[in-house]
């Protein structure tokens, strides 16, 4: 057999292993779980860090304030050195239509060896215990809640004895890039942390997604949360393995009620979303990133060229190899596009949005190597061990 025959047939077999032992990962019903509503309510204090974020804020924060809980809830959004007025507009949407009493505060720049969401999330869960809650609710500025949002969350917890419960919020998907290449975000991430390990005791594999985080606030003084992770780019993957090694029980699932209102119109606002991290997700390891370079293009690209190649050439196995592996992509690809609720032609074309990945990654190390790596909001993040250590 010639050797494209061999590499669609390795790529099929990868396929057939990511199908059936990988999580059951392309699978989109794992929600929250079956959950009962306690007789007492516990408290909780729900933090927000903002940089910048006026332009979204509308949308998000009066979703949080006007949350129907019964229990006491409060919030806190840590301005982190904005420049466009976004903690003066939290004021005037409290007035406006809060429910929930809200504190704005703002930490000062973050020390060196810290990142400036963790800062913030510091400032706010110091904050925080002063009011003694027994859960925090972590959540992004550009995050909007469902009026039961919280109230689900808690009981979820609470039920499942979680210290650690986190959906995945549904990112926005309006124009013709965000529908090309947010599913397949989602899509990517699930078959990296396959979201039924992540709920299962004993399971080492650990996730989170930092949008929505329900943490029991024992949890995070039993793991040092944050400062035991802050300096983590992927802040959220790493507050999850930080809970998981403190003995914590943790959960992860896509969201319903719980939506990412940011916009990404153009390409390259998701692509710096995307490359601004990918470098942090490989350990910031040359050999790392040549082997995902190769497993992405082996496992994604080879399929169709060898269906084309195969073509071309008159080789029967090497164009059945590859379409019966773009086959099962395409269908493991299908649940996130419902979920998405996105045209199911979009399926087949899986291959072209893991190309523009794979050359997000390169992009990252490029631009990590040239001292631009980890850019956010004004601010550029050196590798870990790269910092101080404050002990």
């Amino acid at each position: 057999m010639s050797a494209v025959t061999w590499t669609a047939l390795v790529s099929l077999a990868s396929w057939l292993w990511l199908l059936l032992c990988q999580g059951f990962f392309w699978r989109t019903d794992v929600r929250l779980p079956p959950r009962r509503e306690p007789d007492a309510w516990p408290s909780v204090c729900v933090v927000v860090p903002a940089r910048d974020e006026a332009e979204v804020l509308p949308a998000s924060l009066p979703s949080l304030l006007a949350q129907d809980y019964p229990g006491r809830a409060e919030v806190f959004l840590v301005d982190d050195g904005s420049s466009d007025g976004t903690g003066r507009l939290a004021h005037e949407l409290a007035r406006r239509q809060g429910r929930l009493p809200l504190t704005v505060s703002s930490p000062g720049e973050p020390p060196a060896g810290w990142t400036g969401k963790l800062w913030a999330v510091r400032h706010g869960i110091t904050l925080a215990r002063a009011r003694a809650p027994e859960y925090l609710l972590l959540t992004d500025a550009d995050i909007a809640h469902a009026p039961d949002s919280l109230r689900h969350l808690v009981a979820a917890a609470r039920t499942g004895g979680f210290d650690l419960v986190s959906q995945m919020a549904r990112l926005r998907v309006e124009s013709a890039w965000e529908r090309l290449v947010v599913p397949a975000f989602v899509y990517f991430f699930a078959q990296l942390y396959p979201f039924r390990r992540i709920g299962r005791k004993g399971a080492r594999t650990a996730a989170a997604a930092g949008g929505c985080v329900l943490l029991r606030a024992e949890a995070a003084e039993r793991a040092r949360i944050p400062d035991a992770i802050r300096h983590a780019v992927i802040d959220d993957v790493a507050l999850a393995r930080a809970v998981k090694r403190g003995g914590g029980h943790i959960w992860l699932g896509l969201a319903d009620g719980v939506d990412s209102v940011r916009p990404y119109p153009r390409l390259r606002h998701l692509w710096r979303m995307v490359s601004r991290s990918a470098y942090a997700q490989l350990r910031h390891n040359p050999l790392v990133l040549a082997g995902t370079v190769a497993g992405l293009a082996v496992v994604y690209l080879v399929p169709p060229l060898a269906v084309v190649v195969g073509a071309a050439t008159g080789s029967a196995p090497a164009a059945v190899a590859g379409a019966l592996a773009w086959l099962v992509m395409t269908g493991t690809y299908v649940p996130m596009l419902r979920y998405y609720r996105q045209p199911l032609w979009l399926a087949p074309l899986l291959p072209f949005t893991a190309f523009l990945y794979l050359l997000m990654t390169v992009d990252s190390a490029v631009q990590h190597h040239r001292g631009r790596g980890a850019a956010w909001k004004g601010r550029t993040y050196a590798r870990p061990e790269a910092v101080p250590d404050e002990g």
